[in-house]
């Protein structure tokens, strides 16, 4: 039992073989072009997607702030996760959809770098910030709104590709 638990942990890059946290050693790996997609939602009322819609939030352009935010979030990922590795990031791109028929916005973020590890991190991070900002500037409106499905669609580059 002991020997199968070691195993266990040897498998996890974030601990070291005593069971501490460690950050990963990624000096021996090579650079290369790395590409991750992630998306999640936010679940708002009618009211608040026509306001988006047609710019009327009081704190300002909803979207535009939001996007701004992703972008930021992605940059300092290294600084918000503490084993997170700082990247050399080529791209980042935030989009919005607007789905008026279930009153959500749906966030998906591409997020590409060259360096020695993955941008999973960053494309989450751009993701949940996103909408957090959304939720900010929307909040005088309505404090039910729902964050939810916050995950990751793709990857590429590194040791293994990965889709959803």
């Amino acid at each position: 039992m002991a020997d199968e638990m070691t195993n266990k942990i040897n498998e996890l890059t974030h601990i070291d073989g005593t069971g501490k946290v460690k950050m990963v050693d990624i000096s021996n790996k090579k650079e290369s072009l790395r590409t991750a997609v992630a998306s999640g939602c936010i679940l708002l009322n009618e009211e608040i997607i026509s306001r988006v819609k047609r710019n009327e939030i009081q704190k300002g352009d909803v979207l535009a702030a939001a996007k701004i935010a992703g972008i930021s979030a992605a940059k300092k990922n290294w600084e918000l996760i503490p084993l997170c590795h700082q990247i050399k990031l080529t791209s980042i791109e935030i989009i919005f959809q607007i789905e008026e028929n279930t009153n959500r916005i749906i966030s998906t973020a591409t997020v590409s770098g060259y360096d020695r590890t993955g941008v999973e991190m960053e494309a989450l991070s751009a993701v949940c910030i996103s909408l957090l900002t959304i939720y900010d500037m929307c909040k005088a409106l309505s404090k039910s709104m729902v964050i939810s499905n916050i995950e990751l669609v793709k990857k590429r580059g590194g040791k293994s590709d990965y889709e959803r």
